[in-house]
């Protein structure tokens, strides 16, 4: 890579957190939609009444899948900074002697070196080289996952922020960079950090394989559901601007999905609660004795008297 090149990377790496904050403004005036996979909340999306389901199906599918790749740059990520990049698939599980015994070289080695160097740490499971970037290559490797992994991270359902397109790129842009800072000679082509910058990651017969739904077999359900592609999100929910949702993507031919809860699990928590306290002070007064009152000062008879004579609070015993 030449020198402007990676100038420019590096550029690109530190001017991408700042772009992200006119992403991030949610507006009241149009459909929001909480995305989910099953039960497990997803991402926050805006929309119009007016989008065909067809357009909608495919926007929410491309951002589901594109979330997910993300996480998977993310956890190889965090392997590079500790070991080093990939090792040829004929080399990977196979012990130092083996490896000697087979005459194999790893060719990439001495072509794929990190920025200042490298620090030797062993992969014990056999994936990666070993030679990991130094700390300071390392920190903006792992603060990079950082920022990405919290840019489209589950939990900005809960702050309410909704999530587009622009945003999940953002982070795969953010991640491209910070590796382009630390490997400016770019990774080798075997690498499933590089397979997935340039879509050619093979998933088949792996778990992240199966979390993966293809456009084509994409479904969208609302209130048990199907949200058939010929029609416009309009003609389920309306035309009120403002209408907030709960749709669920899944493959086809898996059938209608569970239907939300009428009460969310932290209300049902805080009902569970306040039965538990009432059942606690109904057991306490249980407990009392029936002419527990009289101890009580109202019941004094004697109270008014001792007033009037000014002897109402008088203590008796050595001070």
């Amino acid at each position: 890579m030449k020198a402007a090149q990676w100038l420019e990377a590096a550029a690109r790496f530190g001017e991408i957190g700042a772009s992200n904050s006119h992403l991030l403004s949610v507006s009241a005036e149009m459909v929001q939609l909480h995305v989910k996979r099953g039960d497990e909340s997803q991402f926050l999306l805006e929309t119009t009444c007016s989008i065909s389901l067809e357009d909608l199906t495919q926007q929410v599918t491309r951002i589901y899948n594109s979330r997910l790749k993300v996480q998977r740059i993310c956890s190889e990520m965090e392997e590079l900074a500790e070991h080093g990049v990939f090792l040829p698939p004929n080399m990977q599980g196979l012990t130092d002697e083996q490896i000697e015994d087979l005459k194999l070289k790893d060719e990439w080695a001495d072509k794929c070196v990190p920025s200042g160097g490298s620090v030797f740490k062993k992969d014990e499971i056999g994936r990666r080289n070993g030679h990991a970037p130094n700390e300071k290559m390392k920190e903006v490797l792992k603060k990079t996952v950082e920022e990405a992994k919290a840019q489209i991270s589950k939990k900005q359902v809960q702050a309410n922020v909704c999530v587009n397109m622009e945003m999940v790129k953002d982070a795969l842009d953010q991640l491209r960079g910070a590796v382009m800072i630390v490997y400016p000679m770019g990774l080798p082509p075997h690498d499933p950090i590089r397979m997935e910058f340039e879509d050619k990651e093979d998933l088949s017969g792996t778990h992240a394989g199966l979390e993966v739904i293809e456009e084509s077999e994409a479904q969208l359900w609302w209130a048990a559901k199907e949200l058939k592609r010929t029609n416009k999100l309009s003609d389920f929910v309306g035309k009120n601007e403002k209408t907030k949702i709960i749709v669920k993507i899944q493959k086809k031919g898996q059938g209608a999905p569970s239907r939300e809860p009428v009460i969310s699990n932290e209300e049902q928590k805080q009902m569970m609660l306040y039965y538990h306290r009432k059942q606690e002070e109904l057991k306490k007064l249980e407990e009392n004795d029936d002419d527990a009152y009289l101890n009580s000062e109202w019941a004094d008879s004697h109270a008014l008297k001792r007033q009037f004579h000014g002897v109402k609070d008088i203590k008796w015993g050595p001070r």
